[in-house]
């Protein structure tokens, strides 16, 4: 008799053991040993994003987050779509026409994305901040002096560049008609053709690799847009989303005087099938060391906290990140009627 408290506390101890081991086990099968986020090609700004939030979501994770180059986002948006992919780093107007589809959004009277009902935010990230770009010892000083040129266009694999020279074109009060388009597929094909001679304006992201290797092998600069009051007006309206952002003379590789230049939010995106631990063991990886992304990049300086969330976003969030978001005070109430209604576009 006097054994049989022995007995039922070795059992006790077996059966919390049986149930320690069973939720590890779960948890192991939720969570997988790689994951992909895909990206622009190396060189360009996207590419350095997404090597950096990498690194940090992979540190103390059970999982390596490894970086899937694409020529463009466009081309691996069905991926997303389907979950082929986990990850992604996207601009929120490539997301706006992708998430809504051509049937319900178009801007410039065209929406070439496929629709992709199933995308989610994970995070609001840095601004993506873009300007064309030209030689150095080229005579052209602002967007206005391009009429005529040859300008860089068309870009199928990455179609946020159309709209790019769309939005720079139309700020302006100009039109395709006014230039003489230099068909490329990519933004770094592009940058070549400037650098080759064939192209007198390309465009490309602040501070890419591709942009400084241009500069050191020829010599670049990037020029303004239209900024003016009804230029911004023009902005604005061809392209929602879109807004002016003015750089001092330095603030980036080829900004060699005050310019002012193209501003939107990078996205970090996922599927909404994507499991909650996942999602909010990534976003956990990222939150931790945010203050060690700007090392990396100087486009991760915008990438913080306090950007993770806001009601001007254009694709509903993740359930795990609102939830996540949410446990550190930093979803607001009023995010839950933009969620309802970005969720109501695609019922």
């Amino acid at each position: 008799m006097g054994k049989k408290p022995c007995w039922i506390s070795r059992w006790l101890t077996i059966w919390l053991g049986l149930c320690l081991f069973t939720s590890i086990v779960a948890d192991a099968q939720q969570l997988p040993r790689s994951l992909t986020i895909g990206s622009n090609p190396p060189g360009t700004v996207f590419y350095a994003l997404a090597s950096g939030l990498a690194k940090f979501a992979s540190e103390g994770a059970p999982f390596q987050m490894t970086v899937q180059p694409y020529t463009g986002t466009s081309t691996f948006l069905p991926l997303l779509n389907s979950g082929e992919i986990d990850f992604g780093i996207n601009n929120a107007v490539d997301m706006a026409l992708a998430y809504q589809g051509p049937e319900r959004l178009k801007i410039g009277g065209r929406n070439p994305f496929q629709h992709t009902p199933n995308a989610r935010l994970v995070m609001r990230g840095s601004v993506l901040l873009t300007a064309p770009l030209v030689r150095k010892d080229s005579p052209i000083k602002s967007i206005h002096d391009i009429r005529g040129k040859r300008v860089t266009g068309e870009y199928p694999a990455q179609l946020a560049n159309w709209y790019n020279l769309f939005g720079y074109l139309a700020g302006a009060g100009m039109k395709w008609e006014d230039v003489k388009i230099v068909p490329v597929p990519g933004v770094n094909e592009g940058v070549d053709a400037l650098v080759q001679g064939r192209a007198d304006v390309s465009l490309c992201a602040l501070d890419a690799a591709k942009v400084k290797e241009a500069d050191a092998a020829v010599g670049v600069r990037h020029i303004s847009m239209d900024c003016s009051a009804e230029g911004e007006k023009r902005l604005r309206r061809a392209v929602p989303g879109y807004y002016p952002h003015w750089l001092k003379r330095g603030q980036a590789t080829a900004v060699v005087e005050d310019t002012c230049v193209n501003a939107y939010d990078i996205y970090l995106t996922s599927h909404k099938g994507t499991v909650d631990r996942v999602i909010s063991t990534v976003l956990k990886g990222i939150w931790d060391n945010v203050d060690k992304l700007p090392p990396l990049h100087p486009s991760f300086k915008d990438w913080t906290r306090q950007r993770a969330v806001d009601a001007d976003v254009t694709i509903p969030y993740h359930p795990a990140a609102i939830q996540y978001f949410k446990e550190r005070g930093v979803w607001p109430a009023a995010m839950d009627e933009t969620q309802r209604k970005l969720l109501g576009l695609n019922p």
